[in-house]
């Protein structure tokens, strides 16, 4: 059986590079196509693969500003010869999934619909995220690339969704149904550490839809350390913004991540997410989140409600995405640590390892082609 693996860009490791090593992983003879490559960024298990990357990846500084090309993003997905494969599995959120199949079962592994054009998109134009470039951009090539995004999920046979919240908005842009598997947490790496120090953790790309500014105008008042690692385009007025205890540590490497994970008191996440690996994270560490009520951490968080629920919490949700909301929240969490349990937090993680997603996606790949061979 000949594989392609479709991923819209290669250009960093984040939550849907970690499901693209488990596809890669079980298919290590396969194709890998991708619009832009930067092979420093990507992790050896991505790197040995065969890749193809698209005509943009040929262009001036495209690998720095890609994202300013997102109106030829379509064509350029629609270029590759897949003529020659059978099964075509895409890891997608924003256009891998609108590849030409040819005579190939197309499989649809996707974190999101094209957020920029769909619900986030005013979260994504934000703050200091939306350039007069980009919001003239997606001004004049929203409804084109609104009506791509519909007519190419034609193309696929079976989607598979990251969190029943994206299910949802599969069936409510595409009007297909998706089979939810959550993505893999390696929660083997994170570890609980009994000695919990005073700050409080956000690991974020600092972008404007993670919301960061309201955990930064949150602790300026709430007095409490807070550490932020990550980076983006938003550091630097963020870091303006922030009074002396909050720390910017960039990003750090795997180890030092983990020590942070596991001794701080509790992970704070105020934005929307379709699913949310950090958090998971967190919990792998047995610490507790914060978050806003909405999106995938629905999924993944049990909440501290009141209730006699003889479910054990792992975090605490807040109501309203803005600086009180979240503030009342921590003031709750202060209140209650006792009653988050680090081994129940870290059990709870252990759902959504890494070995039960690689079973969930080989499994239904199997039971999707067997269906497809008997109907052909």
């Amino acid at each position: 059986m000949k594989v392609a693996l479709i991923h819209d860009w290669l250009v960093g490791m984040r939550g849907g590079e970690k499901c693209l090593e488990v596809f890669c992983e079980l298919y290590p003879e396969a194709d890998l196509y991708t619009l832009v490559y930067v092979p420093e960024s990507i992790s050896q298990t991505i790197r040995r693969m065969n890749i193809h990357t698209s005509w943009l990846n040929r262009l001036p500084l495209a690998q720095k500003h890609f994202r300013y090309l997102l109106p030829l993003f379509p064509h350029a997905i629609e270029q590759f010869d897949l003529g020659a494969y059978d099964l075509i599995l895409s890891s997608s959120h924003c256009v891998a999934k609108g590849v030409f199949p040819h005579r190939a079962l197309h499989l649809a592994y996707t974190h999101s619909p094209m957020r920029y054009v769909w619900d986030l998109h005013d979260a994504y134009l934000a703050g200091g995220n939306g350039s007069i470039m980009k919001r003239a951009g997606l001004a004049l090539f929203r409804s084109y690339l609104r009506r791509w995004d519909v007519d190419s999920s034609a193309r696929v046979d079976s989607f598979i969704a990251i969190s029943s919240n994206i299910a949802a908005k599969i069936e409510r842009f595409y009007g297909r149904t998706a089979k939810v598997i959550y993505p893999p947490v390696d929660v083997e790496r994170f570890h609980i550490d009994r000695e919990v120090k005073p700050f409080y953790l956000v690991v974020s790309a600092l972008v404007a839809y993670k919301r960061i500014d309201i955990a930064v105008r949150a602790f300026n008042a709430l007095k409490l350390p807070l550490k932020i690692v990550g980076t983006g385009p938003l550091r630097a007025s963020l870091e303006r913004q922030a009074n002396s205890n909050i720390e910017f540590l960039g990003w750090l490497d795997d180890v030092r991540l983990a020590e942070l994970y596991a001794t701080c008191q509790a992970f704070i996440f105020p934005g929307e997410e379709d699913f949310g690996i950090a958090p998971l994270e967190a919990q792998a560490s047995g610490r507790p989140v914060i978050a806003f009520k909405r999106g995938g951490l629905l999924e993944t968080v049990v909440g501290l409600d009141g209730s006699s629920s003889t479910v054990s919490p792992t975090g605490i949700f807040f109501d309203e995405q803005n600086v009180d909301s979240l503030v009342m929240a921590v003031r709750l969490f202060e209140q209650n640590k006792d009653k988050f349990a680090a081994d129940l937090i870290r059990e709870h993680a252990g759902k959504f390892g890494r070995a039960r997603f690689k079973r969930e996606i080989a499994e239904h790949i199997e039971l999707t082609l067997s269906q497809f061979r008997g109907g052909s």
